[in-house]
């Protein structure tokens, strides 16, 4: 089964268009971390404005997992279709549509109609879903792009460092509300409020700043070719991955075209075959993955509750929203961004 193409990815020295697709891949992952993880300062933002009557201005608990929740059921629907379209239609044909879908949903965040409480976290949780199904469709696209276009001696390190992009993704989040929050505090520094009128102005401006770096990348992830495994495995069009995999790595197209009798595969995703031989390393592979989400989304999405002991006082929103952007920035220094560093480091050796 074309085992020419995948001998000749697998060889293929590292090339300078293996770190342009870390890149193009890496800044979808960049893009989820900040569109997930700007929402805690930014639910202590609206907490001030539409919940001035409690006593820590916080919204309810109930209401601010809530919004947080709605991004991850987003984010599952959005891995099990785009990762099954993917399969079907093409990395390339999903990836576009999934990007776009996450830069009209962060614009929809900021976007939130209305004044009341009740209408504009409907329609905060109603953007957030969709943004989480975009951010779902990237994760499994990025991955599969990234493993897909790597050699076999690199592949390991290199979706780790796609990976990696989320804790950067994380500190620019914290960054960008940090100075916007000091630009609109500095606007209104003859406002005496708690809350002025601009906080309601530098939440959305924050949630609308995360399809900037989405757009960045939208030109270039249309310029990818599809990959080449995908081609030459599923399309089974051998001719055509050797042309695509010419486009963009340094191969003679001699070296890898080849006729190729195809066989079906003998078995399906949801056949005992198919748990006999790779049921075990999925399952340890999906568990771990389980066990890290729990403590590295909580950790990151409570962290106004949890180490709220820590934070200095506040005198007013753009203050309370400050501080908790900046224990978020130091806790991605300090901690997540070297996690995914040793990773990356660990699977290179």
């Amino acid at each position: 089964m074309a085992l020419k193409v995948l001998s000749a990815l697998d060889s293929a020295r590292t090339q300078l268009y293996h770190f342009k697709a870390i890149i193009i891949a890496g800044m979808g992952l960049f893009t989820d971390a900040y569109d997930l993880f700007c929402i805690p300062p930014i639910m202590r933002l609206i907490g001030h404005i539409y919940y001035p009557d409690r006593t820590k201005h916080d919204v309810p608990v109930a209401i601010n997992s809530t919004i947080i929740a709605l991004a991850f059921l987003g984010a599952v629907i959005g891995n099990l279709v785009a990762g099954r379209l993917g399969d079907m239609y093409g990395r390339r044909r999903v990836y576009g549509p999934a990007l776009l879908l996450m830069v009209l949903s962060a614009f929809g965040c900021g976007f939130s109609i209305c004044t009341s409480p009740t209408c504009v976290l409907v329609s905060l949780g109603f953007f957030r879903f969709c943004l989480g199904v975009g951010i779902g469709g990237d994760y499994p696209l990025s991955a599969t792009i990234m493993s897909e276009f790597a050699n076999k001696r690199t592949r390991g390190a290199f979706i780790a460092l796609v990976f990696s992009m989320q804790g950067l993704g994380i500190l620019v989040s914290s960054v960008v509300t940090m100075v916007v929050c000091k630009v609109f505090e500095a606007v209104t520094h003859r406002n005496t409020d708690p809350t002025p009128w601009a906080a309601d102005l530098a939440w959305r401006v924050i949630l609308m700043i995360g399809a900037i770096p989405a757009c960045m990348t939208f030109y270039w992830r249309m310029l990818m070719p599809e990959t080449a495994r995908y081609t030459a495995l599923v399309e089974r069009n051998v001719l055509q991955a050797a042309r695509n995999m010419e486009k963009v790595l340094d191969v003679s197209l001699s070296q890898i075209a080849e006729d190729v009798e195809f066989l079906s595969p003998s078995y399906s995703l949801f056949s005992t075959e198919f748990c006999r031989r790779h049921g075990q390393d999925l399952f340890s592979c999906a568990a771990s993955w389980f066990l890290v989400d729990i403590v590295f989304y909580s950790n990151n999405l409570f962290q106004s509750l949890v180490y709220e002991a820590f934070l200095p006082p506040k005198t007013n929103a753009f203050e309370d929203a400050y501080a908790m952007a900046r224990f978020q920035a130091l806790f991605a220094v300090c901690s997540t961004i070297p996690g995914y560093w040793a990773t990356v480091i660990f699977i290179d050796k």
